[in-house]
This record gives C-alpha cells, structure tokens and sequence, in this order.
C-alpha cells in the first residue's frame, strides 16, 4: 500500500501523507499540544458545550425545555450506542494502523494496537455533536465544527486514515439521527416527569425562572385583555 501513495493512485493513502506531513513540520511542541487537543480536548470541549446547552435551556425556562433536555441527554447515549455498533465494525474490516502499513508517518500517539476503522473518536464526537444539534442548533453548529476538526487532527496525528475518520462521522450521524425519533419518544415523558418533580425539577427548569412565569403571565394576560377592551 505504501507503493500505492507514491504512485498517487490511493486518495485515501495520499491525503494520509500530506495532512500528517504538516506534523512533520511543526514544531514539537505545537505537535504535543495537537496531541492532548485531538486525544481528549476536543471531546472535553464538545461534552462542555452539551453541558453549556442544558445550563442555558434550564435558566430560561422555556416551554420546551423539557424536549431540549431529553435531546441533550439522548446525545452522550448515542455516542455510547455507536461506539457499541462500532466494535463489530471494527473486528470484521480487520484494518491495521496506518503507521503499521506505510513508512515516514509522523506518529504522535504511540502505542495504538487496535484496528483503525471505524475511529472510535470520530464517531464519539460527531454523535455528540448531531445529538447537540437536533437539540439546539446553535450550539450543534458549534459542536459540528469542532468535531470535523477532530476529525482532521486524527488524520494529522498519524493514527488513522481518512476514510477512517468519514465512517466514524457517518456511524455517529446515523445513530444520532436515525435513533432519535425513538429516543425522543422514551426520554421526553421521563424529562417531563422530572420537570414537575418538585425536588428534581430545577434540572430541566430554573424554579425561579419557571415561577416567575407563572405568576406573570397571567397578570399579563389580564393587563392585554384590559387593553383590547379599552381600545374596543
């Protein structure tokens, strides 16, 4: 295969080369930083971003906060049941480690004996990061960013092909989405549950936020009313 990435005639094997080359040509330490960033700060930053999302959702209150926090936590679930799917995946395509196939690969990460598709990380992130979107786009946009940035760092770190990295991508977006309507059917009436908790329900909704609004809003209501009949 090595002597297919001279040739030119592999696009999976030549890509490998030029991304993992910009490694060869940084300096170490922006090389240990790429390191920490694509082994544990990217899933860090997007896990924080779920985190950020549900606090915000909460604070506010809305009505549809209850959804919103059923699809944050159906977001780390389908990371999980991916990584899950990924395994038998992982043992029938039987694929080594680029480094273990091709010479001259700049390999941040030592020690990675397992097969290299699908990649673990790839499929972690970009669930999280689908799951985070179909709950608040905003924040999934963000999430999606960084996940395809993960995806890259991977690629640059010498430890996986791209095409290992695009089945991860494609594995976590169809679990995310394809499961989700099933998920959202389970998870919404359990939020729910929770929200009218009184002892739990500060998790899905601020207890201030949620009795302000009930005792503003019909005053507010009243006050329109008052003013529809005065204009009349």
């Amino acid at each position: 295969m090595a002597g297919l990435a001279d040739s030119g005639s592999n696009p999976d094997v030549d890509l490998l080369y030029d991304i993992n080359g910009l490694a060869k040509d940084a300096p170490p330490w922006f090389d240990r930083v790429m390191e920490f960033v694509g082994e544990y700060g990217l899933l860090l930053a997007i896990v924080l971003l779920v985190l950020g999302c549900w606090w915000t959702v909460r604070r506010r209150g809305d009505e549809d906060a209850a959804v919103t926090v059923a699809a944050l936590i159906w977001a780390p679930l389908a990371a999980g049941i991916a990584v899950l799917v990924n395994v038998p995946i992982r043992g029938f395509v039987e694929r080594p480690r680029p480094f273990l196939d091709h010479q001259g690969l700049e390999v941040l990460v030592k020690g990675k004996t397992d097969y290299s598709f699908v990649s673990d990380h790839a499929t972690i992130v970009m669930a999280l990061a689908v799951g985070l979107f179909v709950a608040h786009r905003r924040f999934g946009l963000a999430g999606l960013v960084l996940a395809l940035f993960g995806g890259f760092i991977r690629v640059y770190m010498g430890v996986h092909y791209p095409t290992d990295v695009v089945g991860g991508f494609a594995l976590g977006t169809a679990v995310a989405l394809l499961l989700s309507p099933l998920a959202m059917a389970l998870l919404t009436p359990v939020v729910r549950a929770v929200e009218r908790s009184p002892r739990a329900g500060w998790l899905v909704r601020a207890r201030g936020r949620a009795d302000g609004e009930d005792t503003m809003i019909p005053e507010t209501r009243s006050e329109r009313a008052s003013e529809r009949d005065l204009a009349a």
